[in-house]
């Protein structure tokens, strides 16, 4: 049932990501040009922590700015954007209609209130605190126009992987259009993570390079029973790693095993690239051989496939990669509903404290069951 009269939402101190505050508040009349979507579910993966870890260099907590976002003890609270899906139940905007349901990036709360402009595919939020931001961040897709959507029964699976695995797919994209980087093998940090095994499942599909996936010992034989890795290794086994050309792709943040495996390889590290922080505690990599760590944004890399393929040639690639990811996702990724506004709190307080196992995706919806 759709409450027409509050609205809850779960907000993150900005300050210590761990730390989460659900506030109620009431439903004001929707305003001309503005939408107002019951959202439904939305996936909670480690990503999502890094976004609140990253909210401030890469504008995330801009996405849903909070009211009185500051409390009387001065903690700053933030809205973390989480992928899933919602459906209109009111609407003052010509193009988009009640009862439409719509894919994108969403707060984590019962409703929320945006300013859209129609487009071909949906709607995009031109609310002014979102003009910054890049477009694959401002825009909602149609699920009867969404050419990725497969069927209900995947949307969980779409809602966790979709956004990751695009990431990974332009991360493995972005070395395949570097050969004068000459990589023979890309080491994986933070192996059995969702962004990590995209990645590691497209660099396989195309053979363009040897994946060696680093992970915690606990999660080596989920990692090796993956068969997208060529090896796995743990954190201590840095100096076995082979000493050809490589590539660095961190999803860990884990500073000390990327300084570790730059002082191995030297030279031989040919890019080292930082897509995510699973490891949230850790301290950022000192690099004293090599090149340093360089920051990997997804929007950008979408505008270079987009030039380089063109639209058509983007949309088939992603939608065929994805299609066979989602596929094979059935048999390793298993799902966890969390249900209501305190499920949400503890699903968050579970995901960020890392006591998620690499095969559980976790939807979340702060409606009850």
């Amino acid at each position: 049932m759709t409450d027409t009269t509050t609205r809850t939402e779960l907000h993150v101190n900005r300050r210590a990501v761990g730390d989460t505050r659900l506030v109620e508040s009431p439903l004001a009349p929707l305003a001309d040009g503005m939408v107002r979507v019951h959202i439904e579910r939305f996936a909670l993966t480690a990503n999502n922590i890094t976004y609140a870890q990253f909210g401030d260099m890469l504008a995330y907590w801009q996405f849903y700015p909070v009211v009185d976002d500051v409390d009387g003890d001065g903690n700053q609270w933030g809205h973390v954007p989480c992928m899933g899906w919602g459906r209109v139940t009111e609407s003052l905007v010509d193009g988009v209609s009640v009862g439409e349901r719509f894919y994108g990036w969403w707060p984590m709360a019962t409703s929320v209130d945006v300013t859209a402009t129609p487009t071909r595919e949906g709607f995009r939020d031109d609310g002014p605190h979102r003009q910054p931001h890049a477009p694959a961040y401002r825009n909602f897709t149609r699920t009867d126009a969404d050419p990725m959507y497969t069927s209900a029964d995947d949307e969980p699976r779409h809602s966790l992987l979709r956004g990751l695995f695009l990431t990974g797919f332009l991360a493995e994209a972005f070395f395949d259009s570097r050969p004068e980087l000459g990589a023979e093998q890309a080491l994986v940090l933070s192996a059995s993570s969702k962004t990590a095994i995209a990645f590691a499942d497209c660099a396989h599909r195309r053979g363009s390079l040897r994946v060696v996936g680093l992970t915690s010992p606990g999660n080596v034989e989920f990692v090796r029973s993956l068969g997208c890795y060529h090896d796995v290794l743990t954190y201590a086994d840095v100096a076995s790693i082979e000493s050809v050309p490589s590539v660095v792709v961190d999803m860990a943040g884990a500073g000390a095993v990327v300084a570790a495996i730059h002082d191995h390889l030297g030279d031989l590290v040919r890019h080292s690239m930082v897509v995510g922080k699973s490891h949230h505690d850790a301290p950022p990599a000192q690099v004293n051989a090599g090149p340093q760590p360089a920051m990997f944004f997804a929007p950008g890399e979408i505008q270079s496939r987009l030039a380089e393929w063109g639209p058509e040639g983007y949309r088939e690639r992603v939608v065929g990669a994805l299609g066979a990811f989602i596929d094979d996702s059935h048999r390793w990724l298993h799902l966890s509903e969390h249900l209501g506004p305190d499920a949400a709190a503890s699903a968050w307080a579970a995901v960020y404290a890392g006591t998620v196992g690499p095969d559980d995706g976790v939807i979340v919806s702060l409606h009850g069951a």
